[in-house]
């Protein structure tokens, strides 16, 4: 699901294939070995100019890419400390 999307076109990727319309027939093939990181559910994932964040809905072996550059994992904004 995409959460942010910068305002210019990019290619994602999934495993190494392209994504596309949840109506489209999923790709087929191998995973590709560089794209092999895996996804999991829940996480969001940004790319490297943080303009791009993703939530995963379906996990799987296959790691989310941006124009090639893989996708990272969102950490958690840290709590205000209670002093």
């Amino acid at each position: 699901m995409i959460v942010a999307a910068p305002k210019g076109d990019v290619a994602v990727t999934c495993g190494g294939a392209a994504m596309g319309p949840l109506d489209a027939a999923p790709a087929s093939g191998a995973l590709s070995p560089n794209a092999s990181g895996g996804t999991l559910l829940g996480k969001r994932y940004l790319n490297a100019a943080g303009d791009l964040e993703l939530l995963c809905t379906k996990p799987g072996q296959g790691s989310l890419a941006c124009d090639g550059q893989p996708l990272v994992v969102k950490g958690a904004k840290p709590l205000p400390s209670s002093d």
